[in-house]
């Protein structure tokens, strides 16, 4: 046994087992390169801690091939059901949904989509865990839906971001113009809106075991209050106010509310829906240090006060029962001073990439 190849030293050998990741390939290196420094047969495979014929076989592979012939050999494995090209169009499928008239559901399982793939890419004999396994490496997971208005108009929304900082400008007064070009005013980004609290909550997602289905108590009555509330993400600050309903006086209260918590020297730009009471109503009193701008019809997505009252009904104001009015109010007080001691929370939630002037 010996190594003919002379294109690589032993020291050669060595610096490329230095370099390389792979232990086994380290080894061989190393045992070749000590055959060439004239180390013994039974010396060099007690070193790589092999017999004397495993040793012979890798100088004969050295031989034949080079360092590269020494690399680890991986198993290419089963073969692919599905080509790249065949995963790719099954992920679209499954992202866009199913057709109740074509496939006779009105969401994947993976019992249905054993099916499409037998039909749509002759790959048979596919057990359904075995497609939810495809479809985790695909980067999809089972999530709960969002629900969304049947007239929500995405590209209105798209072009309300992009046309976002032309909108302010536009909803501005001329004094405020004037004062925001000296630079004597700041302008500020805050969004309001207003959520129902009441006996009849809502439930959240708790840690569980899994195949059980854990109880949380969820009270039948339905008297409530209505938490208006609205955030400054730059800021992280915030200010709300309780009423008993959603009308014009109410938001006249928040209004004022908020323009006390606008900084001084400061103007703000307060987003909200197209309520009634908002925008719309001819009684309503707005602070000279607030400027409305409505938000596109049905498009809660762009308003991240739905995310304030989605984190504080999942952590502050679910699983309760409430005796009284009282107690609701008790409790939304607390929550809300609750979130607005957490600024950075208030930024984390609030902000949005679009929301610059």
């Amino acid at each position: 046994m010996s190594v003919t190849r002379d294109e690589f030293s032993a020291d050669d050998l060595h610096r490329l087992a230095a370099a390389s990741k792979d232990a086994g390939y380290c080894r061989r290196l190393q045992s070749i390169s000590l055959v060439m420094q004239g180390w013994s047969r039974e010396k060099a495979a007690a070193f790589a801690d092999v017999d004397r014929q495993t040793l012979r076989d890798w100088v004969e592979r050295y031989n034949d091939g080079g360092p590269d012939a020494l690399k680890t050999l991986t198993s290419p494995g089963r073969r692919r059901r599905l080509t790249p090209r065949q995963a790719e169009e099954f992920g679209e499928l499954v992202k866009n949904g199913p057709d109740l008239e074509e496939h006779g559901v009105v969401r994947w399982r993976c019992e249905d989509l054993v099916k499409v793939l037998a039909d749509r890419f002759a790959v048979a004999d596919v057990h359904p865990s075995t497609v939810g396994k495809w479809l985790n490496k695909m980067g999809l997971s089972k999530l709960s839906t969002r629900p969304h208005h049947p007239q929500k108009d995405e590209a209105a929304q798209e072009a309300f971001k992009a046309g976002f900082k032309d909108k302010v400008k536009a909803a501005l007064p001329a004094a405020v113009k004037d004062k925001l070009a000296k630079k004597t005013l700041s302008l500020e980004i805050w969004l309001q809106d207003e959520a129902r609290v009441g006996q009849q909550g809502t439930l959240t997602r708790v840690w569980a075991e899994r195949g059980t289905r854990p109880a949380m108590v969820r009270d039948n009555r339905r008297q409530s209050v209505y938490l208006y509330g609205a955030i400054c993400p730059a800021r992280g600050v915030g200010a709300a106010i309780i009423m008993p309903a959603a009308d014009t006086p109410s938001m006249n209260e928040h209004l004022s509310q908020i323009s006390l918590v606008v900084a001084p020297k400061a103007h703000a730009v307060l987003m909200c829906d197209g309520a009634g009471w908002h925008a719309k109503s001819k009684d309503l009193v707005v602070p000279p240090n607030i400027t409305l701008v409505t938000l596109p019809s049905y498009s809660p997505e762009l308003n991240t006060m739905e995310n304030i009252w989605a984190f504080l009904r999942g952590n502050r104001l679910c699983g309760k029962i409430w005796k009284t009015s009282t107690d609701i109010m008790n409790d939304c007080a607390d929550a809300w001073n609750w979130l607005v001691s957490q600024p950075e929370r208030i930024t984390s939630i609030g902000t949005r990439e679009w929301m610059v002037v």
